[in-house]
């Protein structure tokens, strides 16, 4: 009982605090108004302005080899790649944010991925959504994580059968693929090329995490035929509900790299899944005492490498 409390306060706490994040959800328009100058990062900026203000201020990558340096979520990255914003069974969305920036592994998965998806599935390709910035690093709005170069938002609406406009790229808004209620998918969208398509991202032996909302693994859990050893990597997150969130793991070429915790066994479809759908979880009550805000991340607070990177010229 102790333990069922201190998860839904938890809970309530992370929803307050994912309530009060900016959002930049595959649904959040984007702009076709030109962006703003790159500035110029000097060290006397670097030791007063918040990290994500420096990061999301770069326009391009460093020069020099690729490197993720730190986590997921406290970052950066040197050499990174950009993807192609059209390719022959994938379109990135949301070019004004300038996010399609990764690891060439990263690069490299979405393109064998987005080859794979017409021919499991009956979607002529996969919408890209936010990569990471051309450094990595913190981001003014939305994602915690995003900062290696290592993840990607992969929309879960199918690519259309022709090359999409600049405007209906910043406009266009991904599908709900999740009921009102929270409790399921909705069965006018779902279809078994969804399956088809998380599967094949799980399947891929560099993809070390899948978040989806819990409905979308509960629909998972029940629709998955055949090997369903894949479903360990399938993981329930906040959100989640219009896109799936890719993670692949440190690659052998950067060492600054952290790792995260290896997935536990298991498919991750008994309790540890109804626990999504506890009244606390899905209705969180906001805590008595508001938590106060953290302070932002300063480049102090990050990896020694990462002011190098930020630096670069």
């Amino acid at each position: 009982m102790r333990i069922v409390r201190r998860r839904l306060a938890a809970a309530a706490l992370l929803a307050a605090l994912a309530a009060t994040a900016a959002p930049a959800r595959a649904q959040t328009p984007g702009t076709l108004d030109p962006p703003p100058p790159a500035r110029a990062v000097t060290p006397a900026l670097a030791a007063t302005l918040p990290a994500k203000e420096l990061f999301g201020g770069v326009r391009s990558a460093t020069p020099g080899p690729a490197q993720a340096i730190g986590f997921y979520s406290k970052g950066c990255m040197a050499g990174a790649e950009a993807l192609a914003v059209n390719g022959p069974s994938w379109q990135v969305m949301r070019l004004s944010r300038n996010r399609n920036w990764g690891q060439p592994a990263m690069i490299a998965f979405l393109e064998r991925f987005a080859a794979t998806v017409p021919k499991v599935s009956r979607w002529p390709g996969i919408l890209v959504g936010d990569m990471s910035q051309p450094r990595g690093g913190p981001m003014l709005t939305g994602h915690a994580s995003h900062q290696v170069g290592l993840d990607v938002d992969i929309w879960l609406t199918p690519m259309p059968q022709r090359q999409l406009s600049a405007q209906e790229r910043e406009t266009m808004s991904a599908v709900m693929v999740v009921r009102p209620d929270r409790l399921d998918v909705d069965p006018k969208v779902w279809t078994p090329s969804h399956v088809a398509v998380i599967r094949a991202a799980a399947q891929d032996p560099q993809v070390e995490r899948v978040l989806v909302n819990a409905a979308i693994k509960k629909a998972l859990c029940r629709d998955a035929t055949g090997d369903r050893s894949w479903l360990r990597k399938v993981r329930p997150y906040w959100g989640h509900d219009y896109h799936m969130h890719v993670r692949i793991g440190c690659t052998a070429d950067s060492p600054m790299c952290k790792a995260q915790e290896p997935v536990t066994g298991g498919e991750g479809c008994g309790a540890e899944l109804n626990y999504w759908f506890s009244e606390g979880v899905l209705h969180p009550r906001p805590p008595a005492i508001p938590p106060k805000p953290k302070p932002p991340m300063m480049l102090a607070d990050m990896p020694d490498a990462c002011r190098q990177v930020l630096l670069a010229r």
